[in-house]
Parts: C-alpha cells; sequence; structure tokens
C-alpha cells in the first residue's frame, strides 16, 4: 500500500466520520456548543418554603453549577422578578459578575414577564440583555411601604407599651403617630439605596443608555420595545432564537437547576411550624400579588 492510499483512506474515514456525527443526538456531539440556562424567577427576599423567591442562597448553586462547565461558551439566564430586597438582588448580581469574571464566561440575560427593580439589577450582571417586546423593564428606584395603626388601637382602648434601650429604637414604629424625624431618616436611606442602584445600572450599560437621568432613574418601568430605546436592553428576542444565532443551530440549552427539596429544613414541633408557615406563605403571597400589580401583572 502506497503512501497515496493511505492518505485516501484518511480521508475517507475522516468524511465518514463527519457524516456520522450528523446523526447522533446533538448533545453527543462533541462540536455542538451547549450554553447553561439558570431561571431566576419570582420576588427577591421573601424566603418562606410556601413562596417562590430569590435569594443569593436559593440561586447560588444552581449558578455555581452553570458557570461550571468548561466547554460551555457563555451562561444564559432567564429573569422574570417584580424586585426584592436590594441586599439580596446585589448579593446575586455580584456573585454572577464574580463568576463570570473567573470563569471567563460571557453571560446573557433572557427578560421574561419582568426585570423590575431588583430584577433589573441582576439582568445587569449579564454583559448582553434581551427582552420580549411585552416584557416590563425598568423601576429603577427604591421604595417602602407599611401601614399606621395609631388610630385604630386608640379607638379600641388599647394602650401600646413598648421599653426600649436607645431613642431611635422605635424608628418607624406602625403603632404610634409618624414622627417627622423618622420620616427624614428614611429619606435619606433611600436616596443612598437608589443612589447606588443608579451608579451600578451606568456602570454595568455605559454608553448605551439613552436620555437623562431624572429620567431613567425615576422608579419609571417600561415596555422591552421602549427599553430598547433607553438602552436598558440590547435588543429583543428569546433565549433560544438569540442563542442559535449567536452559535449556531446546533447550539443546546441545558437548563441548570439546584437544590429543590420542598421544605429546606425540618423544624423542631413540626405541625405547629407547617401551621405556623403557612400562614406566613400567604401573607408572602398577598405580598408577591401586590409586587406584581405595580407593574400591571
Amino acid at each position: 500500500m502506497g503512501t497515496p492510499y493511505i492518505l485516501g483512506m484518511v480521508e475517507f474515514l475522516s468524511s465518514l466520520s463527519r457524516r456520522a456525527r450528523g446523526f447522533l443526538p446533538r448533545k453527543w456531539r462533541s462540536d455542538a456548543p451547549v450554553v447553561p440556562v439558570v431561571r431566576l424567577s419570582g420576588p427577591i427576599g421573601m424566603t418562606s418554603p410556601f413562596s417562590r423567591s430569590m435569594s443569593l442562597g436559593s440561586t447560588a448553586q444552581a449558578l455555581e453549577k452553570a458557570f461550571g462547565m468548561k466547554d460551555a461558551p457563555a451562561v444564559a439566564l432567564l429573569i422574570n422578578s417584580p424586585g426584592g430586597s436590594p441586599v439580596q438582588s446585589h448579593l446575586i448580581f455580584r456573585r454572577i459578575r464574580a463568576l463570570a469574571e473567573e470563569k471567563e464566561k460571557h453571560v446573557f440575560a433572557f427578560v421574561e414577564d419582568a426585570a423590575a427593580s431588583g430584577g433589573y439589577m441582576i439582568a445587569c450582571a449579564a454583559d448582553e440583555i434581551f427582552a420580549d417586546p411585552c416584557s416590563i423593564v425598568g423601576s429603577i428606584g427604591v421604595v417602602t411601604a407599611g401601614f399606621g395603626f395609631d388610630r385604630a388601637i386608640e379607638k379600641l382602648g388599647i394602650e401600646r407599651r413598648v421599653y426600649t434601650a436607645g431613642e431611635r429604637k422605635v424608628t418607624l414604629d406602625p403603632f404610634r403617630p409618624t414622627q417627622p424625624e423618622d420620616v427624614e431618616r428614611l429619606d435619606q436611606l433611600l436616596k443612598e439605596l437608589h443612589t447606588v442602584f443608579a451608579d451600578l445600572v451606568k456602570s454595568r450599560r455605559g454608553d448605551a443608555l439613552v436620555g437623562d437621568d431624572e429620567a431613567l432613574f425615576s422608579g419609571e418601568f417600561w415596555l422591552g420595545t421602549q427599553a430598547v430605546g433607553l438602552g436598558l436592553v440590547d435588543g429583543l428576542g428569546d433565549v433560544r432564537g438569540i442563542l442559535k444565532a449567536r452559535y449556531g443551530t446546533d447550539v443546546t440549552l441545558k437548563l441548570v437547576q439546584g437544590s429543590t427539596g420542598f421544605l429546606p429544613r425540618r423544624p423542631t414541633g413540626f405541625a405547629g411550624a407547617l401551621a405556623r408557615e403557612a400562614a406566613l406563605g400567604a401573607a408572602a403571597a398577598v405580598e408577591e400579588r401586590a409586587m406584581w400589580s405595580r407593574l400591571g401583572l
């Protein structure tokens, strides 16, 4: 057998191998890129076994798994959140950025129904943000709310007794009349939080932002089509369409999940604890419904 014959056989076998790969399932092909997908859904920081919520603790495992996939060219985040805790939002944001830089991964964020307030903060951890035309995007602001019961307990003849060490320990107590100094202090805190949020958005979106700060950071929210024009998102599209266009039609999307246990812990006195958690879950459900309602969803 001469050299031409050997070279011909090598070429034939190589061609046969390429054709055979075409009949294999995409997940079995070494040349088909795999992009891990992490779903980040629900209000942020409202922790209860009976409510769907996000926190660093509930998302860290899935994020570690996704960014730990060595051959993946990127990580995709599916975001659907009306916001919530600014601390948990920022912690999730920072963890995503730390993993992206450590693992050298490109990050995509895809907005579903909403990426509002803390949800948008998390979306800003991505290198590129995409939304549906009907998605709700923005609400870059800070809010706190509560109720006043001082007149109600007065009518009922209830006397409230509170003893403290520290004159500001009962700041914003809902069972006493509003104190001007409490409101002034709260206003300062909200403004500082708002500045942190706005600076984060500016640092991530940079020159893509269009419009003045007063409009962008007013707490207003927009549809996906409007958000593109404001530079809050990079384009319109869904995870499958965008990633196929970017990495080819053979790209495989792999959903990555963390722990899915129904009850994260079994407390002492399970029946009583279950009843208490059910009550808390009902309250959380009402609060969650209110958060989505603020966005018209």
